[in-house]
Protein backbone atom coordinates (compact mmCIF):
# COMPACT_ATOMS: atom_id res chain seq x y z
CA UNK A 1 0.00 0.00 0.00
CA UNK A 2 1.36 3.39 -0.98
CA UNK A 3 1.73 5.73 1.99
CA UNK A 4 -0.31 8.90 1.69
CA UNK A 5 -0.58 12.10 3.68
CA UNK A 6 -4.10 13.22 4.60
CA UNK A 7 -5.33 16.38 6.28
CA UNK A 8 -8.49 16.08 8.38
CA UNK A 9 -10.46 18.88 9.97
CA UNK A 10 -12.50 18.26 13.09
CA UNK A 11 -13.44 19.47 16.53
CA UNK A 12 -12.11 17.97 19.72
CA UNK A 13 -12.93 18.86 23.32
CA UNK A 14 -9.92 19.84 25.39
CA UNK A 15 -10.05 19.89 29.18
CA UNK A 16 -8.06 22.81 30.50
CA UNK A 17 -6.79 22.65 34.08
CA UNK A 18 -9.12 25.53 34.92
CA UNK A 19 -12.16 23.65 33.66
CA UNK A 20 -11.08 20.51 35.51
CA UNK A 21 -10.96 22.59 38.66
CA UNK A 22 -14.44 24.03 38.05
CA UNK A 23 -15.96 20.58 37.53
CA UNK A 24 -14.21 19.17 40.59
CA UNK A 25 -15.44 22.02 42.81
CA UNK A 26 -18.95 21.42 41.53
CA UNK A 27 -19.03 17.86 42.83
CA UNK A 28 -17.52 18.59 46.28
CA UNK A 29 -19.69 18.59 49.39
CA UNK A 30 -19.69 21.74 51.51
CA UNK A 31 -17.23 20.30 54.03
CA UNK A 32 -14.93 19.13 51.23
CA UNK A 33 -15.21 22.56 49.61
CA UNK A 34 -14.22 24.28 52.84
CA UNK A 35 -11.16 22.06 53.03
CA UNK A 36 -10.29 22.86 49.42
CA UNK A 37 -10.67 26.59 50.07
CA UNK A 38 -8.45 26.39 53.14
CA UNK A 39 -5.74 24.59 51.19
CA UNK A 40 -5.92 27.15 48.38
CA UNK A 41 -5.65 30.02 50.86
CA UNK A 42 -2.49 28.47 52.26
CA UNK A 43 -0.92 27.91 48.84
CA UNK A 44 -1.92 31.07 46.96
CA UNK A 45 -0.76 34.41 48.44
CA UNK A 46 -3.03 36.34 46.07
CA UNK A 47 -6.16 35.02 47.80
CA UNK A 48 -7.41 36.09 51.19
CA UNK A 49 -10.53 35.65 53.26
CA UNK A 50 -12.86 38.65 53.14
CA UNK A 51 -13.58 39.39 56.78
CA UNK A 52 -15.16 42.77 57.38
CA UNK A 53 -14.19 43.89 60.88
CA UNK A 54 -15.49 47.40 61.65
CA UNK A 55 -14.07 47.28 65.18
CA UNK A 56 -10.48 46.97 64.01
CA UNK A 57 -8.26 49.94 64.88
CA UNK A 58 -6.15 51.93 62.47
CA UNK A 59 -3.05 50.63 64.19
CA UNK A 60 -4.09 47.06 63.52
CA UNK A 61 -4.69 47.86 59.85
CA UNK A 62 -1.29 49.53 59.54
CA UNK A 63 0.46 46.59 61.18
CA UNK A 64 -1.33 44.17 58.90
CA UNK A 65 -0.40 46.17 55.79
CA UNK A 66 3.22 46.37 56.94
CA UNK A 67 3.31 42.60 57.41
CA UNK A 68 1.74 42.11 53.98
CA UNK A 69 4.45 44.27 52.41
CA UNK A 70 7.20 42.30 54.14
CA UNK A 71 5.68 39.04 52.90
CA UNK A 72 5.40 40.53 49.43
CA UNK A 73 9.07 41.49 49.29
CA UNK A 74 10.03 38.01 50.42
CA UNK A 75 7.76 36.40 47.84
CA UNK A 76 9.14 38.60 45.06
CA UNK A 77 12.72 37.70 45.94
CA UNK A 78 11.89 34.00 45.98
CA UNK A 79 10.03 34.17 42.67
CA UNK A 80 13.01 35.91 41.07
CA UNK A 81 15.15 32.90 41.93
CA UNK A 82 12.60 30.37 40.70
CA UNK A 83 11.19 32.27 37.73
CA UNK A 84 10.29 30.54 34.50
CA UNK A 85 11.35 32.73 31.57
CA UNK A 86 8.87 30.95 29.29
CA UNK A 87 5.84 32.16 31.26
CA UNK A 88 4.10 35.06 29.53
CA UNK A 89 0.89 36.16 31.19
CA UNK A 90 -0.09 38.18 28.12
CA UNK A 91 -0.54 34.91 26.25
CA UNK A 92 -2.66 33.29 28.95
CA UNK A 93 -6.12 32.17 27.90
CA UNK A 94 -8.73 34.90 28.30
CA UNK A 95 -11.05 34.21 31.22
CA UNK A 96 -14.62 33.59 29.94
CA UNK A 97 -17.73 34.96 31.58
CA UNK A 98 -19.11 31.45 32.11
CA UNK A 99 -17.26 28.21 32.74
CA UNK A 100 -18.46 25.30 30.62
CA UNK A 101 -18.93 22.97 33.55
CA UNK A 102 -22.18 21.76 31.97
CA UNK A 103 -20.63 19.27 29.57
CA UNK A 104 -20.39 15.54 29.37
CA UNK A 105 -16.67 15.35 30.15
CA UNK A 106 -16.46 11.71 31.19
CA UNK A 107 -14.71 10.85 27.90
CA UNK A 108 -11.88 13.26 28.57
CA UNK A 109 -11.73 13.64 32.35
CA UNK A 110 -12.31 10.94 34.92
CA UNK A 111 -13.67 12.68 37.99
CA UNK A 112 -13.00 9.70 40.20
CA UNK A 113 -9.27 9.99 39.57
CA UNK A 114 -9.07 13.61 40.70
CA UNK A 115 -7.00 14.04 43.81
CA UNK A 116 -9.00 14.56 46.98
CA UNK A 117 -8.59 17.92 48.71
CA UNK A 118 -6.17 17.89 51.60
CA UNK A 119 -7.39 19.09 54.97
CA UNK A 120 -3.91 19.15 56.47
CA UNK A 121 -2.82 22.56 57.72
CA UNK A 122 0.52 23.98 58.73
CA UNK A 123 -1.08 25.56 61.76
CA UNK A 124 -3.90 24.52 64.04
CA UNK A 125 -5.38 28.00 63.80
CA UNK A 126 -5.79 27.64 60.06
CA UNK A 127 -8.47 25.01 60.58
CA UNK A 128 -10.64 26.97 63.01
CA UNK A 129 -13.61 27.13 60.69
CA UNK A 130 -13.61 23.34 60.34
CA UNK A 131 -13.22 22.72 64.06
CA UNK A 132 -15.83 20.51 65.72
CA UNK A 133 -17.51 19.63 62.42
CA UNK A 134 -17.40 16.00 63.53
CA UNK A 135 -17.08 14.28 66.85
CA UNK A 136 -14.92 11.18 67.00
CA UNK A 137 -16.55 8.80 69.47
CA UNK A 138 -15.15 5.69 71.11
CA UNK A 139 -15.76 2.31 69.55
CA UNK A 140 -17.43 -0.35 71.67
CA UNK A 141 -14.07 -2.10 72.08
CA UNK A 142 -12.38 1.13 73.20
CA UNK A 143 -15.21 1.82 75.63
CA UNK A 144 -14.84 -1.62 77.22
CA UNK A 145 -11.04 -1.44 77.40
CA UNK A 146 -11.29 1.97 79.06
CA UNK A 147 -13.46 0.40 81.76
CA UNK A 148 -11.03 -2.51 82.02
CA UNK A 149 -8.12 -0.15 82.69
CA UNK A 150 -10.16 1.59 85.37
CA UNK A 151 -11.02 -1.66 87.16
CA UNK A 152 -9.01 -3.91 89.46
CA UNK A 153 -7.80 -6.81 87.31
CA UNK A 154 -4.65 -8.86 87.75
CA UNK A 155 -2.20 -8.98 84.85
CA UNK A 156 -3.44 -12.43 83.89
CA UNK A 157 -7.09 -11.44 84.11
CA UNK A 158 -6.40 -8.38 81.96
CA UNK A 159 -5.06 -10.60 79.18
CA UNK A 160 -8.14 -12.81 79.46
CA UNK A 161 -10.42 -9.75 79.47
CA UNK A 162 -8.83 -8.33 76.32
CA UNK A 163 -9.32 -11.68 74.56
CA UNK A 164 -12.99 -11.62 75.58
CA UNK A 165 -13.45 -8.02 74.43
CA UNK A 166 -11.85 -8.88 71.09
CA UNK A 167 -14.53 -11.55 70.65
CA UNK A 168 -17.45 -9.12 71.17
CA UNK A 169 -19.18 -7.88 68.01
CA UNK A 170 -20.68 -4.45 67.35
CA UNK A 171 -24.06 -5.50 68.75
CA UNK A 172 -22.39 -6.46 72.03
CA UNK A 173 -22.57 -10.26 71.75
CA UNK A 174 -19.77 -12.73 72.41
CA UNK A 175 -18.93 -14.44 69.12
CA UNK A 176 -16.67 -17.15 70.58
CA UNK A 177 -17.44 -19.69 73.26
CA UNK A 178 -15.61 -19.71 76.58
CA UNK A 179 -13.94 -22.93 75.47
CA UNK A 180 -12.61 -21.32 72.28
CA UNK A 181 -11.24 -18.34 74.20
CA UNK A 182 -9.60 -20.70 76.70
CA UNK A 183 -8.02 -22.75 73.90
CA UNK A 184 -6.51 -19.59 72.46
CA UNK A 185 -4.94 -18.61 75.80
CA UNK A 186 -3.91 -21.84 77.49
CA UNK A 187 -0.54 -22.05 75.73
CA UNK A 188 0.29 -18.50 76.80
CA UNK A 189 -1.18 -18.52 80.31
CA UNK A 190 -1.29 -21.10 83.07
CA UNK A 191 -5.05 -20.87 83.64
CA UNK A 192 -8.16 -23.01 83.98
CA UNK A 193 -11.36 -22.57 81.99
CA UNK A 194 -13.16 -21.46 85.16
CA UNK A 195 -10.94 -18.37 85.24
CA UNK A 196 -12.12 -17.37 81.76
CA UNK A 197 -15.72 -17.82 82.89
CA UNK A 198 -15.08 -15.68 85.96
CA UNK A 199 -13.55 -12.84 83.93
CA UNK A 200 -16.45 -13.03 81.49
CA UNK A 201 -18.91 -12.51 84.36
CA UNK A 202 -16.98 -9.40 85.37
CA UNK A 203 -17.01 -8.05 81.80
CA UNK A 204 -20.78 -8.62 81.74
CA UNK A 205 -21.07 -6.04 84.53
CA UNK A 206 -19.52 -3.38 82.30
CA UNK A 207 -21.46 -0.67 80.55
CA UNK A 208 -23.61 -0.96 78.48
CA UNK A 209 -25.67 -3.37 80.54
CA UNK A 210 -26.20 -6.71 78.79
CA UNK A 211 -22.80 -6.72 77.13
CA UNK A 212 -20.82 -9.90 76.31
CA UNK A 213 -23.89 -12.15 76.32
CA UNK A 214 -23.78 -15.38 74.36
CA UNK A 215 -27.35 -15.15 73.08
CA UNK A 216 -30.44 -12.96 73.30
CA UNK A 217 -31.79 -14.80 76.33
CA UNK A 218 -28.64 -14.18 78.36
CA UNK A 219 -28.50 -10.56 77.16
CA UNK A 220 -32.00 -9.82 78.42
CA UNK A 221 -31.47 -11.68 81.70
CA UNK A 222 -28.31 -9.67 82.36
CA UNK A 223 -30.33 -6.50 81.96
CA UNK A 224 -32.90 -7.72 84.49
CA UNK A 225 -30.19 -7.76 87.15
CA UNK A 226 -30.30 -3.97 87.33
CA UNK A 227 -33.85 -4.09 88.74
CA UNK A 228 -34.81 -4.50 92.37
CA UNK A 229 -36.18 -7.96 93.08
CA UNK A 230 -39.37 -6.34 94.36
CA UNK A 231 -40.07 -4.73 90.96
CA UNK A 232 -43.66 -5.62 89.95
CA UNK A 233 -43.76 -8.31 87.26
CA UNK A 234 -40.01 -8.99 87.36
CA UNK A 235 -40.44 -12.68 88.21
CA UNK A 236 -42.94 -13.18 85.37
CA UNK A 237 -40.69 -11.35 82.91
CA UNK A 238 -37.73 -13.51 83.92
CA UNK A 239 -39.90 -16.61 83.48
CA UNK A 240 -40.93 -15.58 79.95
CA UNK A 241 -37.33 -14.83 78.93
CA UNK A 242 -35.93 -18.04 80.42
CA UNK A 243 -38.59 -20.47 79.24
CA UNK A 244 -40.93 -18.93 76.64
CA UNK A 245 -38.85 -16.55 74.54
CA UNK A 246 -39.64 -18.60 71.43
CA UNK A 247 -43.38 -18.06 71.92
CA UNK A 248 -42.84 -14.34 72.37
CA UNK A 249 -40.77 -14.19 69.19
CA UNK A 250 -43.48 -16.05 67.27
CA UNK A 251 -46.18 -13.71 68.63
CA UNK A 252 -48.03 -16.76 69.91
CA UNK A 253 -49.84 -14.83 72.62
CA UNK A 254 -52.56 -17.41 73.16
CA UNK A 255 -50.09 -20.11 74.23
CA UNK A 256 -48.06 -17.53 76.15
CA UNK A 257 -51.14 -16.65 78.21
CA UNK A 258 -51.65 -20.31 79.03
CA UNK A 259 -48.01 -20.83 79.99
CA UNK A 260 -47.83 -17.75 82.20
CA UNK A 261 -51.40 -18.01 83.51
CA UNK A 262 -51.84 -14.29 83.05
CA UNK A 263 -54.78 -12.50 81.45
CA UNK A 264 -54.44 -10.38 78.32
CA UNK A 265 -53.98 -7.07 80.16
CA UNK A 266 -51.31 -8.49 82.45
CA UNK A 267 -49.50 -10.10 79.52
CA UNK A 268 -49.45 -6.78 77.64
CA UNK A 269 -47.65 -5.15 80.57
CA UNK A 270 -45.11 -7.99 80.77
CA UNK A 271 -44.41 -7.77 77.05
CA UNK A 272 -44.01 -4.00 77.29
CA UNK A 273 -41.46 -4.58 80.09
CA UNK A 274 -39.44 -6.92 77.85
CA UNK A 275 -39.68 -4.60 74.85
CA UNK A 276 -38.13 -1.84 76.96
CA UNK A 277 -34.93 -3.92 77.23
CA UNK A 278 -32.19 -3.52 74.63
CA UNK A 279 -31.59 -6.58 72.39
CA UNK A 280 -28.43 -4.97 70.93
CA UNK A 281 -26.67 -3.16 73.79
CA UNK A 282 -23.45 -2.68 71.83
CA UNK A 283 -25.23 -0.70 69.13
CA UNK A 284 -25.68 2.18 71.59
CA UNK A 285 -21.93 2.77 71.29
CA UNK A 286 -21.42 2.64 67.56
CA UNK A 287 -18.34 3.16 65.48
CA UNK A 288 -20.51 4.93 62.95
CA UNK A 289 -20.41 8.51 64.14
CA UNK A 290 -23.20 10.91 63.33
CA UNK A 291 -22.78 12.62 59.99
CA UNK A 292 -22.73 16.38 60.26
CA UNK A 293 -23.75 18.29 57.17
CA UNK A 294 -23.92 21.94 56.25
CA UNK A 295 -26.90 22.82 54.04
CA UNK A 296 -25.98 24.35 50.71
CA UNK A 297 -29.27 26.18 50.26
CA UNK A 298 -32.17 27.33 52.41
CA UNK A 299 -35.80 27.01 51.34
CA UNK A 300 -38.28 29.36 53.01
CA UNK A 301 -41.90 30.27 52.37
CA UNK A 302 -42.16 34.05 52.05
CA UNK A 303 -45.51 35.71 51.29
CA UNK A 304 -46.93 32.35 50.22
CA UNK A 305 -44.09 31.61 47.79
CA UNK A 306 -41.22 29.17 48.24
CA UNK A 307 -37.90 31.02 47.98
CA UNK A 308 -34.44 29.48 47.50
CA UNK A 309 -31.26 31.13 48.75
CA UNK A 310 -27.65 30.00 49.08
CA UNK A 311 -26.28 29.40 52.56
CA UNK A 312 -23.81 32.26 53.16
CA UNK A 313 -22.04 30.18 55.82
CA UNK A 314 -21.35 27.29 53.46
CA UNK A 315 -18.03 28.76 52.34
CA UNK A 316 -15.98 31.77 53.44
CA UNK A 317 -15.95 34.87 51.25
CA UNK A 318 -12.72 35.22 49.31
CA UNK A 319 -11.12 38.13 47.52
CA UNK A 320 -7.93 39.08 45.72
CA UNK A 321 -5.26 40.43 48.07
CA UNK A 322 -5.32 44.17 47.33
CA UNK A 323 -1.78 44.83 48.60
CA UNK A 324 -0.23 42.20 46.33
CA UNK A 325 -2.41 43.22 43.37
CA UNK A 326 -1.40 46.88 43.70
CA UNK A 327 2.24 45.87 43.92
CA UNK A 328 1.92 43.98 40.63
CA UNK A 329 0.32 46.98 38.95
CA UNK A 330 3.18 49.21 40.06
CA UNK A 331 5.96 46.70 39.44
CA UNK A 332 5.47 46.46 35.70
CA UNK A 333 6.40 43.19 33.98
CA UNK A 334 9.72 42.38 35.54
CA UNK A 335 10.80 38.77 35.72
CA UNK A 336 10.69 38.82 39.52
CA UNK A 337 6.88 39.14 39.47
CA UNK A 338 6.04 36.19 37.19
CA UNK A 339 5.28 33.89 40.12
CA UNK A 340 2.84 36.37 41.64
CA UNK A 341 1.20 37.01 38.27
CA UNK A 342 0.59 33.29 37.84
CA UNK A 343 -0.84 33.18 41.35
CA UNK A 344 -3.13 36.10 40.52
CA UNK A 345 -4.46 34.34 37.42
CA UNK A 346 -5.01 31.12 39.37
CA UNK A 347 -6.81 33.07 42.11
CA UNK A 348 -9.15 34.65 39.58
CA UNK A 349 -9.91 31.25 38.05
CA UNK A 350 -10.60 29.83 41.50
CA UNK A 351 -13.02 32.65 42.34
CA UNK A 352 -14.71 32.16 38.96
CA UNK A 353 -15.08 28.42 39.62
CA UNK A 354 -16.63 29.11 43.02
CA UNK A 355 -19.09 31.55 41.48
CA UNK A 356 -19.99 29.02 38.77
CA UNK A 357 -20.62 26.39 41.45
CA UNK A 358 -22.87 28.75 43.41
CA UNK A 359 -24.86 29.77 40.32
CA UNK A 360 -25.42 26.13 39.32
CA UNK A 361 -26.50 25.16 42.85
CA UNK A 362 -28.97 28.05 42.91
CA UNK A 363 -30.51 27.13 39.56
CA UNK A 364 -30.82 23.42 40.35
CA UNK A 365 -32.24 24.16 43.81
CA UNK A 366 -34.87 26.47 42.36
CA UNK A 367 -35.85 23.90 39.72
CA UNK A 368 -36.25 21.16 42.35
CA UNK A 369 -38.34 23.36 44.64
CA UNK A 370 -40.52 24.45 41.73
CA UNK A 371 -41.40 20.82 40.97
CA UNK A 372 -41.72 19.64 44.58
CA UNK A 373 -43.83 22.41 46.11
CA UNK A 374 -46.53 19.92 47.10
CA UNK A 375 -43.98 17.96 49.13
CA UNK A 376 -42.92 21.13 50.95
CA UNK A 377 -46.58 21.93 51.64
CA UNK A 378 -47.98 18.49 52.50
CA UNK A 379 -45.13 16.03 53.08
CA UNK A 380 -44.13 12.75 51.45
CA UNK A 381 -47.50 12.07 49.82
CA UNK A 382 -47.10 15.29 47.85
CA UNK A 383 -43.82 14.17 46.27
CA UNK A 384 -43.97 14.15 42.48
CA UNK A 385 -42.07 11.62 40.36
CA UNK A 386 -38.91 13.26 39.05
CA UNK A 387 -35.70 12.03 37.44
CA UNK A 388 -32.42 13.75 36.61
CA UNK A 389 -33.48 14.18 33.00
CA UNK A 390 -36.42 16.37 34.03
CA UNK A 391 -34.17 18.96 35.67
CA UNK A 392 -31.51 18.63 32.96
CA UNK A 393 -34.02 19.40 30.20
CA UNK A 394 -35.57 22.29 32.10
CA UNK A 395 -32.20 23.95 32.73
CA UNK A 396 -30.71 22.82 29.39
CA UNK A 397 -27.87 21.02 31.14
CA UNK A 398 -26.40 17.54 30.87
CA UNK A 399 -27.67 14.84 33.22
CA UNK A 400 -24.08 14.29 34.38
CA UNK A 401 -23.97 17.90 35.58
CA UNK A 402 -27.23 17.50 37.50
CA UNK A 403 -25.87 14.29 39.03
CA UNK A 404 -22.76 16.12 40.28
CA UNK A 405 -24.79 18.98 41.71
CA UNK A 406 -27.25 16.73 43.54
CA UNK A 407 -24.66 14.43 45.15
CA UNK A 408 -23.68 15.34 48.72
CA UNK A 409 -25.53 18.66 48.49
CA UNK A 410 -28.16 19.43 51.11
CA UNK A 411 -31.28 21.56 51.25
CA UNK A 412 -32.60 23.02 54.51
CA UNK A 413 -36.41 23.14 54.46
CA UNK A 414 -39.10 23.64 57.11
CA UNK A 415 -39.59 19.86 56.96
CA UNK A 416 -35.94 19.05 57.63
CA UNK A 417 -32.59 18.81 55.88
CA UNK A 418 -32.58 16.65 52.74
CA UNK A 419 -29.96 15.68 50.22
CA UNK A 420 -30.86 16.96 46.77
CA UNK A 421 -31.09 13.36 45.53
CA UNK A 422 -33.94 12.72 47.99
CA UNK A 423 -36.31 14.64 45.72
CA UNK A 424 -35.73 12.30 42.78
CA UNK A 425 -37.77 9.11 42.59
CA UNK A 426 -39.28 6.74 40.05
CA UNK A 427 -42.97 6.69 39.22
CA UNK A 428 -45.89 4.27 39.29
CA UNK A 429 -48.83 4.60 36.92
CA UNK A 430 -52.27 5.46 38.24
CA UNK A 431 -55.64 4.28 36.97
CA UNK A 432 -56.42 7.63 35.36
CA UNK A 433 -53.20 7.61 33.34
CA UNK A 434 -51.27 9.81 35.74
CA UNK A 435 -48.14 9.10 37.74
CA UNK A 436 -47.37 8.75 41.44
CA UNK A 437 -43.88 8.89 42.93
CA UNK A 438 -42.33 5.99 44.79
CA UNK A 439 -41.81 8.29 47.79
CA UNK A 440 -45.52 9.09 47.93
CA UNK A 441 -46.44 5.41 47.70
CA UNK A 442 -44.02 4.52 50.52
CA UNK A 443 -45.74 7.15 52.64
CA UNK A 444 -49.16 5.65 51.85
CA UNK A 445 -47.95 2.15 52.74
CA UNK A 446 -46.55 3.43 56.03
CA UNK A 447 -49.79 5.23 56.88
CA UNK A 448 -51.90 2.13 56.13
CA UNK A 449 -49.70 0.02 58.41
CA UNK A 450 -49.79 2.61 61.18
CA UNK A 451 -53.59 2.58 61.13
CA UNK A 452 -54.07 -1.20 60.84
CA UNK A 453 -55.62 -3.41 63.50
CA UNK A 454 -52.63 -4.63 65.55
CA UNK A 455 -54.43 -7.93 66.21
CA UNK A 456 -54.89 -8.51 62.47
CA UNK A 457 -52.11 -6.70 60.59
CA UNK A 458 -52.53 -6.38 56.84
CA UNK A 459 -50.56 -8.53 54.44
CA UNK A 460 -48.66 -7.02 51.53
CA UNK A 461 -51.33 -8.37 49.21
CA UNK A 462 -54.06 -6.60 51.20
CA UNK A 463 -52.14 -3.31 51.13
CA UNK A 464 -51.68 -3.71 47.37
CA UNK A 465 -55.42 -4.19 46.84
CA UNK A 466 -56.22 -1.11 48.95
CA UNK A 467 -53.84 0.99 46.88
CA UNK A 468 -55.38 -0.34 43.66
CA UNK A 469 -58.78 0.82 44.93
CA UNK A 470 -57.22 4.27 45.31
CA UNK A 471 -56.21 4.14 41.65
CA UNK A 472 -52.55 3.28 42.20
CA UNK A 473 -51.43 0.17 40.34
CA UNK A 474 -48.80 -1.38 42.57
CA UNK A 475 -48.02 -5.09 42.84
CA UNK A 476 -47.67 -7.05 46.08
CA UNK A 477 -43.92 -7.52 45.59
CA UNK A 478 -43.54 -3.75 45.12
CA UNK A 479 -45.37 -3.15 48.39
CA UNK A 480 -43.03 -5.65 50.06
CA UNK A 481 -40.00 -3.82 48.63
CA UNK A 482 -41.22 -0.45 49.90
CA UNK A 483 -42.10 -1.91 53.31
CA UNK A 484 -38.67 -3.49 53.69
CA UNK A 485 -36.95 -0.25 52.65
CA UNK A 486 -38.67 1.41 55.64
CA UNK A 487 -37.54 -1.46 57.93
CA UNK A 488 -41.15 -2.44 58.63
CA UNK A 489 -41.50 -6.17 59.46
CA UNK A 490 -44.01 -8.42 57.66
CA UNK A 491 -47.54 -8.86 58.97
CA UNK A 492 -46.83 -12.00 61.01
CA UNK A 493 -44.16 -10.13 62.97
CA UNK A 494 -46.31 -7.02 63.43
CA UNK A 495 -49.06 -8.91 65.21
CA UNK A 496 -49.39 -7.84 68.82
CA UNK A 497 -51.90 -7.63 71.62
CA UNK A 498 -54.23 -4.65 71.27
Amino acid sequence: MKPTLQLKLGQHLTMTPQLQQAIRLLQLSTLELQSEIQQTLEENPMLEQDEDNPDATAETDNNAEKQEQENLNSASEQSAENEDPHIDMENQQEMPDDLAVDSNWEDTYDITTASAPSSQSSSDSNNDFLENQSIEGDTLSEHLIWQLHNSQFSDTDQIIAIAIIDAINDDGYLTESVEEIFEGLKDELDIEIDEVEAVLHRIQRFDPIGIAARDLRECLLLQLEQFDEKTPGLADVRNIIEHHLDLLGAHDYARLQKKTRRDEEQLKKLIAFIQALNPKPGASISRNNAQYVIPDIFVRKINGQWQVSLNPEASPNLRINAVYENHLKNAGRGNNTSHLRNSLQEARWFLKSLQSRSDTLQRVGEAIVKRQRLFLDYGDEGMKPMVLRDIAEELEMHESTISRVTTNKFMHTPRGVYEFKFFFSSHVSTADGGECSATAIRSMVKKLIENENPKKPMSDNKISSLLVKEGINVARRTVAKYRESMLIPPSNERKRLA
